[in-house]
């Protein structure tokens, strides 16, 4: 017992000392970087003093010798002293004239880079650079001969002057020309579509640098985490625009009145789904009147970074999606002034009396909200649903009486010419690039014209239904592209079920960055109806395994357990890991119901009762409505449903227990319920292409090993030896060498097999659970590690030679 404690705080001195080397190494990479950024801005000092100065001091120092610069008496009227003088003149005259200016660029990315900054590629930076300043100095140098006998500024430097000598010579003075113009258009070509990128990217690290960031990219799990998106210049503009003007169109006129006065001051919103938690049955870990063995553990270390992996992962830009707008969809005052007059004509048939009506404009339906006489009953506005939208010639007139939280009625009529709501602008919406949010979604626009955004860690859990055709798929389009617009792929990851097989294969090439599956699994999106219930069940089990980790951290959720192992208070060699939020996508979600029934649901129900504290969070859809397929288990479980149009009321109960569904218009008309909540949306639309667009500029970066690995599951009805790897057709490929490492240091652990082989933790312990089948190792003890039952290795050679 004595000799193992000692093994454990030589361990531990070995892993401080390594750690402290790696701090040493740290600091000498900021210095560096200090001083290769000084290094770029003296030089740009000195080049720019060079133009205006450089004359007057070509007579202080002779270019063969250079003994000026040791004679303290001379002094140089260059702005960066006598060595910024002596530096511009090597560089400018003798090298490359004013193509050195380029210099100052490579100079500082190299220095930012030492920083922890990765603006830009460094060698595609330096390949670039070293083309632009070679071809620049050979440009200057044809374009301006004559300069270098009258001028103390060589234009093209020593080196432009004798290569464009040459290119002439051999090409003629036509040839050259032609030569330097197919180079730069060929330059152009090369790099068009990546400098815009590399653009933001550079802007947006000065931007941090800046604010006082000093380079340090880790995450403070409470700290806002701005949106990565490249937004050019006249789309800021144009959405600032959009966002500080008033968003919210509304009239206020007098029913008698044929003129509509607008009422700027007189602005209402929908009602917006924030700041709201689900009231189900969350399982949550009670902490503990003790402090768990974990707690500081090396205090000392710098936090830890879940994006270190995929250090140079670059979010998507507003470049790949279209904007779909059009200009054709406003909303005229006839046509306002048209359906008020109708709407008051028809009360009026009925004798009901109104003393005020306002109208607001939104993309796809227009909000007529009036105030009732004294006197008259809310029911019987209610009942002539019908009667105003044969006035109106209008399909989709909806009632709400009254506005929840208002004294008015409002009257819900399509606007002639609907707009189309992009996702482009929804995303690039400053509401959507603030918003703090663990899961950020943002679905359309309400009513009022303002960008809708949820957080579906609130949320928890979505039960998505609507007719064919009506947009459900674009909505779930939608969502999954709202969280790649945010989410890292260290943070993220999602379980995808298409038993449709189409309809989400275009994120299959986000495997290695977003995707989870089992780990025999072949095809990361599981179209097989019979493997969805094992995936669904491993998810049970990684819910599992995350309570356990909760439950030892002495954490209530994720979000705390994330911030306690990035501050080091978690020790990964006792199983503690960085855990991402795991979303799970069901499309058509009745033929798995039809095809499998209660081996579907009840997992279903257990995930949405229970992993929202975990991070797990369920999106189903489905387009068939019926009180078989969404039963009282689901409904139950899943707080939040966005119902687009459906053929009739009973649907539209049996989705939202309230009608208005089978009122919506199609074409992404939704209703989103959450609670008592019930709200209008207009779904933002995005098409195939640019889902394609998405899915291609990810999985073009550097991405994981493999998709994000789920636990296995055991089925009780199955053969447990096949699965879990005692035949030996199924061990892993590690299996032998794990096997000899654990019998050479007689220690059954988990973490070594993990650090040893640079391998995930589920995949260790799968190994793990292979050698205990085959009888290496014992079985678990809990944080203890596991008794090795083979002594020697000429033992266990005999015995994987007999297997």
């Amino acid at each position: 017992m004595t000799q193992k404690r000692k093994s454990q705080k030589k361990g531990v001195s070995a892993f401080d000392k390594i750690m402290s080397h790696q701090q040493l190494f740290e600091k000498i990479k900021l210095i560096a970087g200090f001083l290769l950024v000084s290094f770029s801005l003296y030089l740009l000092l000195a080049f720019i003093s060079f133009i205006f100065s450089g004359g007057d001091d070509q007579s202080l120092f002779d270019v063969k010798s250079g003994d000026f610069i040791l004679r303290p008496g001379i002094q140089a009227r260059n702005w960066a002293g006598k060595g910024g003088a002596w530096l511009a003149d090597v560089f400018i005259n003798r090298w490359f004239g004013l193509a050195s200016f380029i210099f100052v660029f490579p100079f500082g990315i190299i220095g930012l880079r030492m920083w922890g900054r990765k603006p830009v590629p460094l060698f595609k930076t330096l390949a670039f650079s070293f083309f632009l300043i070679l071809w620049t100095s050979i440009t200057l140098g044809y374009f301006f001969i004559s300069s270098y006998e009258d001028s103390f500024i060589y234009l093209g430097g020593v080196y432009g002057f004798y290569l464009s000598n040459w290119m002439i010579s051999f090409f003629g003075s036509i040839g050259t020309f032609l030569v330097l113009s197919l180079c730069f258009i060929a330059f152009l070509i090369f790099t068009g579509q990546k400098m815009s990128i590399w653009l933001n990217n550079i802007l947006d690290s000065a931007k941090r640098i800046k604010e006082g960031n000093n380079g340090n990219e880790e995450l403070d799990s409470d700290a806002v985490i701005p949106a990565s998106v490249a937004v050019p210049a006249e789309e800021e503009k144009r959405f600032t625009k959009l966002i500080t003007d008033n968003d919210t169109i509304e009239a206020d006129f007098d029913p008698d009145q044929d003129e509509i006065a607008n009422d700027e001051d007189d602005v209402d919103f929908a009602a917006e789904l924030e700041d709201l938690e689900a009231d189900n049955n969350d399982l949550e870990v009670l902490v503990a009147d003790k402090v768990p063995e974990d707690e500081d553990y090396r205090p000392n270390l710098p936090e830890y970074n879940p994006w270190l992996d995929l250090s140079s992962y670059k979010f998507p830009s507003l470049d790949l999606m279209d904007d779909h707008s059009t200009d054709s969809a406003d909303v005229t005052n006839e046509e306002l002034i048209s359906n008020k007059n109708r709407i008051v004509e028809t009360l009026r048939n009925y004798k009901i009396e109104i003393t005020k009506i306002k109208a607001t404009i939104g993309p796809t339906v227009t909000l007529y909200e009036i105030v009732p006489a004294p006197g008259v009953r809310i029911a019987k506005i209610k009942n002539l649903e019908d009667d105003i939208a044969l006035s109106l010639s209008a399909l989709g007139i909806r009632i709400i009486a009254p506005i929840p939280g208002k004294g008015t009625i409002g009257i819900e009529v399509p606007n002639r010419n609907p707009e189309v709501v992009s996702m482009r602008s929804v995303i690039a919406s400053r509401k959507f690039q603030e918003m703090g949010a663990e899961l950020p979604i943002a679905l359309g626009k309400t009513i009022s014209n303002e960008t809708f955004t949820v957080d579906l860690a609130k949320m928890p859990h979505v039960l998505v239904a609507g007719a064919t055709g009506q947009g459900k798929s674009v909505g779930l389009n939608a969502i999954i592209a709202s969280l790649l617009y945010k989410k890292h792929p260290s943070e993220l990851k999602f379980v995808m079920i298409d038993p449709k097989k189409v309809e989400l294969s275009l994120y299959a090439a986000l495997e290695k960055h977003f995707l989870a599956k089992l780990p025999d699994e072949d095809e990361a999106i599981i179209t097989d109806i019979h493997r969805v219930k094992a995936t669904l069940n491993s998810v049970n089990v990684e819910m599992d395994q995350r309570y356990d980790l909760l439950k030892k951290a002495l954490a209530r959720n994720i979000k705390e357990y994330n911030k306690k192992f990035i501050d080091r208070k978690l020790n990964p060699e006792k199983g503690h890991r960085y855990l991402p939020y795991i979303v799970v996508v069901i499309d058509e979600f009745a033929d798995l119901i039809m095809t499998a029934g209660k081996d579907i649901e009840m997992p279903i129900a257990r995930i949405a009762q229970l992993a929202r504290a975990v991070g797990i969070h369920m999106i189903i859809a489905t387009q068939r409505p019926s009180t078989n397929i969404i039963t009282g288990v689901i409904k139950a479980n899943f707080p939040t449903r966005v119902a687009f149009k459906v053929a009739s009321m009973v649907d539209s109960r049996t989705i939202l227990d309230t009608p208005g569904a089978n009122q919506l218009i199609g074409k992404g008309d939704m209703l989103i319920s959450f609670g008592s909540n019930l709200t209008r949306v207009q779904c933002a639309f995005v098409d195939t292409p640019e889902v394609e667009r998405i899915c291609e500029f990810i999985s073009e970066q550097k991405g994981y090993d493999s998709a994000f690995l789920l636990p296995e599951f055991i089925d009780d009805n199955t053969n447990g030896g096949e699965i879990n790897g005692s035949d030996p057709s199924n061990r892993d490929e590690l299996f032998d060498e794990a096997a000899r490492l654990v019998v050479m240091g007689q220690t059954g652990s988990t973490s070594s097999i993990q650090r040893k082989f640079s391998i995930g933790y589920n995949r260790a312990g799968r190994i793990m659970d292979q050698l205990e089948a085959a009888g290496i190792v014992g079985s678990s003890e809990g944080s203890k590690a596991r008794k090795v039952l083979v002594q020697s290795e000429y033992d266990l050679e005999r015995l994987l030679s007999n297997n």
